[in-house]
């Protein structure tokens, strides 16, 4: 059991660690460099990705559900804002590893309070934000923002991506507190939760 803890943190680590370095650890030297770091950086970091699949799952509990996404996207660049300006955002990593504990909970849960999503969503923005920042630092103006665009994008797509394949799937007749959300909000608590337990540790 332990040994296999040790592997799954391994694992978790390495891809968190990838998900700073979506061009081999260099800070991108020009636009199409920015673009494509602001895609990976959320997709590979697993802790990221599973939030952003999280808020489109909670998003497709509401009638103007694409909010919850959308929120998040941008508060995610207000953080890149803060790192860039280096003021000091403490337990940013332990934050955002419960921040994903805690999306998972209101998908157990089948959390439907619109507001409460968006202020949890935006507010955790903020610090997943604050680390994507980190890629970026000491990058000129033209792979900044290309870099802020591809971040926003991507998260926007996954999240109301999730959503829209979400409703499909269910149907007309969906039971939007269904087996599968539950499964999926447990799946997600996992992944929070080894986060979580890895920072811990360290």
């Amino acid at each position: 059991m332990k040994k296999g803890a040790l592997t799954l943190g391994t694992l978790l680590l390495a891809t968190s660690a990838s998900a700073h370095h979506a061009i081999g650890g260099a800070t991108p030297s020009n636009g199409w460099e920015g673009f494509l770091s602001g895609l990976a950086h959320p997709v590979l970091g697993l802790d990221h990705l599973a939030f952003v699949v999280a808020a489109g799952l909670l998003a497709a509990l509401n009638r103007r559900g694409f909010v919850i996404p959308i929120a998040f996207a941008a508060a995610s660049l207000a953080g890149t804002v803060v790192r860039l300006l280096a003021p000091d955002l403490p337990a940013a990593e332990i934050m955002i590893a419960f921040s994903v504990v805690l999306m998972g909970v209101l998908l157990v849960e089948k959390r439907r309070s619109l507001a409460s999503v968006v202020l949890l969503t935006s507010a955790a923005g903020i610090f997943h934000g604050y680390a994507y920042g980190q890629s970026i630092v000491g990058a000129e103006m033209t792979p900044l923002y290309s870099y802020l665009l591809g971040l926003a994008l991507v998260q926007i797509a996954i999240g109301l991506s999730v959503q829209r394949i979400f409703l499909l799937a269910a149907g007309p007749t969906r039971d939007r507190g269904s087996v599968a959300l539950r499964w999926a909000g447990l799946a997600i608590c996992c992944v929070g939760l080894a986060y979580v337990s890895i920072l811990w540790v360290g």
